[in-house]
This record gives C-alpha cells, sequence and structure tokens, in this order.
C-alpha cells in the first residue's frame, strides 16, 4: 500500500503543463465519441464491439488459437469498415464540432448587418404566417457557420432582397421551384428549389412528412436553422440540432430567428460607438457653419 501511495504522489508531482493539456484532450475525444455513440444506432454496435473485445481477450487468456486467429484478423480490418459503414454518422459529428466552433469565435454584427438580418425575420415571419394560413408547405434555410455550398448547387441561385411577396412566389404551388427549399445567406434569398438530405432517424413521428423529415435531417448535418410550414396543417415548426419545435405564431417565430441568426455588438461597445459617430457628425456641422 505504501508503494503504491509513493508511486501515486511521484506522479502527482510529476505532472506537467503538457501532460493536462494531454488529458483535457482526451477528455474532449472521448466525450464526443460518448455523445455519438448515444445519439445514434453506433451504441449497439458498441455494445457488440466490446463482446467481441472480451472473447478476443478469454481467447488470449486461454489459449484458444482458432477463436484468437479469427478475432485478431478481424480487428485489424475493422475500423477501416467502420469508417466505411458510418461515414455518414462520422462526417455528420465532425461538421458538428467544427461549426460549433466556428460560431463561437464569429464576429459580432454591426448595426448595418443586425438591420439587414431585422428586416429579413420580419418578411419572413410575416410570409409564415400568410403560407401557414392557407396551408401552403414550405421549406426554409438559415446558413449560419456551416457553409451550403453542396445543397445550393443542387437548387437555382436566386440573390435576392428577402420579401415576403418573393417567398409566397418561391412556394406556389404552381411555382416550378416550389417543391424545393429556400436557402437563406446573409439576410437575403440565396437560392430555391434546392435538395435536402432526409433524416435517417427512426424515432421521428411517423405522421411527419418527407419536408419535415429533410428540414430535420438538414439540421443534423450542419447548423443551420430550418423553418417548416406543413401543407397539411399550416402548422410552422422549426428544426436545429436535429431538434424539431412545433406550433411557431409570427411573433415567437420573429423572436426565435432573431435569438439564433442576430449576433449584437456588446451594449458599451456599441454606445460608445454611436457616441463618436454623433461627436463626429457634430464637428463636421460645426465646421460647414464656420465655412
Amino acid at each position: 500500500m505504501s508503494d503504491f501511495l509513493y508511486y501515486v504522489k511521484e506522479t502527482l508531482l510529476n505532472i506537467t503543463v503538457i501532460d493536462v493539456i494531454d488529458i483535457v484532450i482526451v477528455s474532449f475525444l472521448l466525450y464526443y465519441s460518448f455523445k455519438f455513440i448515444q445519439e445514434r444506432r453506433a451504441g449497439k454496435l458498441a455494445v457488440g464491439l466490446i463482446l467481441l473485445l472480451g472473447l478476443l481477450f478469454i481467447s488470449d487468456v486461454l489459449n484458444m488459437h482458432a477463436l484468437n486467429f479469427i478475432l485478431s484478423n478481424l480487428f485489424s480490418v475493422g475500423l477501416i469498415a467502420l469508417v466505411i459503414v458510418f461515414q455518414p454518422e462520422l462526417r455528420s459529428v465532425l461538421e458538428k464540432v467544427g461549426g460549433e466552433s466556428l460560431r463561437s469565435i464569429r464576429v459580432k454584427m454591426d448595426d448595418e448587418t443586425v438591420a439587414v438580418y431585422t428586416e429579413c425575420i420580419s418578411e419572413v415571419a410575416f410570409a409564415a404566417e400568410q403560407l401557414s394560413q392557407s396551408k401552403t408547405g414550405a421549406l426554409m434555410v438559415f446558413e449560419r457557420s456551416t457553409k451550403l455550398g453542396d445543397v445550393i448547387r443542387t437548387g437555382t441561385v436566386v440573390d435576392a432582397k428577402t420579401t415576403s411577396f418573393l417567398i409566397g412566389n418561391i412556394f406556389f404551388n404552381k411555382a416550378p421551384l416550389h417543391d424545393g427549399a429556400a436557402i437563406f445567406r446573409d439576410g437575403r434569398i440565396h437560392a430555391a428549389g434546392c435538395f435536402l438530405p432526409l433524416s435517417e432517424n427512426s424515432e421521428i413521428v411517423k405522421d411527419l412528412g418527407t419536408r419535415h423529415r429533410a428540414g430535420i435531417g438538414m439540421s443534423e448535418n450542419s447548423d443551420a436553422i430550418v423553418l417548416i410550414v406543413s401543407e397539411e396543417t399550416g402548422i410552422i415548426s422549426v428544426a436545429c440540432d436535429g431538434v424539431l419545435k412545433r406550433g411557431f405564431s409570427r411573433k415567437k417565430l420573429e423572436e426565435y430567428l432573431e435569438n439564433q441568426l442576430i449576433i449584437k455588438e456588446n451594449s458599451l461597445k456599441s454606445k460608445v460607438k454611436k457616441r463618436l459617430t454623433s461627436i463626429t457628425k457634430k464637428k463636421k456641422g460645426d465646421e460647414n457653419n464656420e465655412q
């Protein structure tokens, strides 16, 4: 016991900054690995792998040569097979990690950009209310840190100012682009008629159709916010991070989108900036009056 305590003491005394960083990185990787397994069908696979590892250990201890040979060769190619089988899930996880990192360092919006986004959200909320009342199906994707170039290429680039009338025309049931999704970038309608990846989550309620499944799938594969208007019920829903929230009114939708899409400047910084701008304008006015 004393030897063990001495070993622990020596180990703790010899810990360096690099060791701490190493532990933090490993903890981070283990956390995301556990989260990945917990939220996906890989959970059952993990149980199977643990059982196979147990059998490999037993076969090695008991000198079961045939079983040990088979399992050893199986694990030698198993990692490559796992990457191939779970390629979509692994890609989703990596995109999520990268998206969260980019979102945390995203630059705050200036007043002009905030005004553009605020007007866009107001027009979208009004259009969603109108589409809901007429039970016209709609699918709108708001791009954030994860760029959606692959999805945009499946549709038609519009690059137009966001207005409720244009949104209504895009999703009019006889319009050529109404079946696809509209992609919003930087507060503008960037593309329409785009095809979204369908969610493979087996726990999605069966009552939800392809439009909702596509919206959830898009939110699973990126950090985008997806707005869905049901063609059958007129219910307004929003998908974010694979979670679908339903029953939005125009006001609640507007508030939700503003909280998710608009990153305002620090209040103190904004006040100082406005104050400096007003002082500069005042000085210019005084100079003009003197002249």
